[in-house]
C-alpha cells in the first residue's frame, strides 16, 4: 500500500477522509445490503457458484454501490479497472478493453467497475457489448437512475440488475458506532443531535460518515454539541429528487395513487416531498385537474372546479402562499367520493369512433337549411325535447346502421348515484319510443 502512495506522490501518513478509512475490507463489512450480500443474497449465490456475471447495481448515492465492486474483484481474483461515464470517453474506453484484452491473453480477467453507466449516450454503452459477450471484461456498472429507461436494452439484457437499498438507521448506527471505534472515542454530540445526523444523512452513509467527521472536529469530549448547535454548522443533505428523472415519476405515481386511494395524509406526504425537492408547484396543479377528470369524475364534480381555482390561486399569489391552495386541492381529491366512469367512457367511445370511421348521424338530427336537404328527409320526425312531457324524447341519435351504445356506466358513488337513477329513467323512456313495453 505504501508504495501505491508513493507512485502517486502522497505520504502514507496523509490525511484522509472518514469515510475513506471506514471503507469495508470484505463484503461481510458492507452493512445495509443483506438482500445481496446475505447467505442468500444474490451476489453471494454468484461467488459461491463461481459465476460473476455482469451486473448493474442500481441504487442512491452513498449505499456502497463502488465498494462493493471493489470487493467483487478482489473476491474472484480479478484486475479492477474504474473509470466514470462523467469523464470518460471513447479514448478511455479503447485504452480500457485494450489492456484487458492483454491481461485476457496471459489469463488475467478484469472486473471493469463504470460509474455513472447512465451517462454514457447509446452508441458508447453499444460498445461495451462484443466485450462483455466475449468474456474480456466482466462489467460492473452503477446508477443512480432507474436501468430501464437509462440503459440499452441491449446492454441490460447482458447484465443482472442488482438493487441497493438506502440505508436504514440501524446500518446507519452500525456506521456512526465503526466511526467512534476508529476514532477512539464517542462522537461529541447529545442524543438528539446524533438521531438528526442520521436524520440529516437520509439514507446516505457516506455523506452520514461526513457529518460525523465535522462532528469529530466541531467539538471534543466531556463537550457535546446540542441539536441547534450541529444544525447550525452542519447542512441536511438535500433530498434524492431530479425533477425530470426516475425519483420525479415515482413520487408523482406515489401522490396519484395515495389520492385515488382516499387517503389524505399520505396524499399531502408525497405533495410535500415533492415541493422540498424542488418540484414546480404548477405542474402539481396540472396533476391536480388530471385527477379530477380521472379519478374522481363525476362522483363529485365540483373537484374540477376546486383544483381549477387552486391553480388560479397559485398564479396569483405564487410561493409559499399559494401552495396552501394546491394542498387545499390535495385534500378535497383524496377525500371526494371516487369514479372513473367518465374516464372509461371517454376511452371506450374514443376506440368505437376509431372501429366506425364516417357514419352519417341518423337523418332526424340533421339540420335541414336548404330546401334540398329537407326533401332528402334531413330533420325529418326530430323531436325537440323540452315539448316532449319528461323533457326526454327517447329518439336515437347514434348512426342507423350501429344502433344505441353504452359507453357511460356510473360507479354510483357520490353524485354519480342520482346520475344512475337517472340514466335508469332515461333508458325506460328510450324503450318506450321504440315501442317496447
Amino acid at each position: 500500500m505504501s508504495d501505491l502512495f508513493a507512485a502517486a506522490g502522497m505520504a502514507t501518513a496523509a490525511p484522509r477522509p472518514l469515510a475513506d478509512r471506514l471503507r469495508p475490507a470484505t463484503l461481510s463489512d458492507v452493512v445495509g445490503q443483506d438482500h445481496l450480500l446475505g447467505p442468500n443474497g444474490a451476489l453471494s449465490r454468484m461467488l459461491a457458484a463461481g459465476n460473476l456475471s455482469s451486473i448493474i447495481l442500481w441504487g442512491p448515492p452513498g449505499v456502497g454501490k463502488t465498494t462493493i465492486a471493489r470487493l467483487l474483484a478482489e473476491e474472484t481474483n480479478l484486475e479492477f479497472e474504474s473509470i466514470s461515464a462523467i469523464f470518460s470517453g471513447v479514448k478511455d474506453l479503447r485504452a480500457v478493453f485494450d489492456r484487458a484484452a492483454n491481461r485476457r491473453s496471459m489469463g488475467k480477467g478484469t472486473l471493469l467497475f463504470v460509474d455513472e453507466i447512465h451517462r454514457f449516450n447509446r452508441a458508447q454503452q453499444d460498445g461495451f457489448l462484443p466485450f462483455v459477450e466475449n468474456g474480456t471484461v466482466t462489467l460492473v456498472g452503477a446508477t443512480t437512475e432507474n436501468p430501464s429507461f437509462e440503459i440499452n436494452g441491449a446492454l441490460l439484457s447482458r447484465c443482472a440488475v442488482l438493487t441497493l437499498k438506502r440505508l436504514d438507521t440501524q446500518a446507519m448506527e452500525t456506521l456512526l458506532e465503526r466511526a467512534e471505534a476508529l476514532e477512539g472515542r464517542s462522537i461529541p454530540v447529545e442524543d438528539r443531535a446524533r438521531a438528526a445526523m442520521i436524520d440529516m444523512a437520509d439514507g446516505d452513509g457516506r455523506y452520514l460518515l461526513n457529518i460525523s467527521e465535522q462532528a469529530f472536529g466541531l467539538a471534543s469530549e466531556p463537550d457535546r454539541l446540542t441539536l441547534d448547535e450541529l444544525s447550525a454548522a452542519i447542512q441536511k443533505r438535500a433530498p434524492a429528487y431530479d425533477k425530470d428523472r426516475d425519483e420525479h415519476y415515482n413520487l408523482i405515481s406515489a401522490l396519484h395513487k395515495s389520492i385515488r386511494g382516499s387517503d389524505p395524509d399520505a396524499a399531502l406526504y408525497w405533495f410535500s416531498r415533492m415541493l422540498e425537492g424542488g418540484e414546480d408547484p404548477l405542474f402539481l396543479a396540472r396533476r391536480l385537474l388530471r385527477m379530477a377528470s380521472e379519478d374522481v369524475g363525476l362522483a363529485d364534480p365540483t373537484s374540477l372546479m376546486i383544483c381549477g381555482e387552486a391553480a388560479r390561486t397559485y398564479e396569483r399569489l405564487g410561493s409559499p402562499e399559494g401552495e396552501l391552495a394546491l394542498a387545499h386541492a390535495v385534500i378535497h381529491l383524496a377525500t371526494a367520493p371516487k369514479s372513473n366512469a367518465a374516464y372509461l367512457a371517454y376511452k371506450s367511445a374514443r376506440a368505437f369512433a376509431r372501429e366506425t370511421g364516417s357514419l352519417m348521424p341518423p337523418k332526424h338530427i340533421l339540420n335541414a337549411p336548404t330546401g334540398m336537404m329537407k326533401e332528402q328527409g334531413y330533420g325529418d320526425g326530430y323531436a325537440y325535447d323540452h315539448d316532449t312531457e319528461e323533457g326526454v324524447s327517447g329518439q336515437p341519435y347514434f348512426p342507423e346502421s350501429v344502433g344505441h351504445r353504452t359507453f357511460y356506466e356510473p360507479s354510483g358513488r357520490g353524485r354519480e348515484s342520482t346520475i344512475a337513477e337517472r340514466l335508469k329513467q332515461i333508458a325506460t323512456i328510450r324503450e318506450r319510443s321504440r315501442g317496447k313495453p
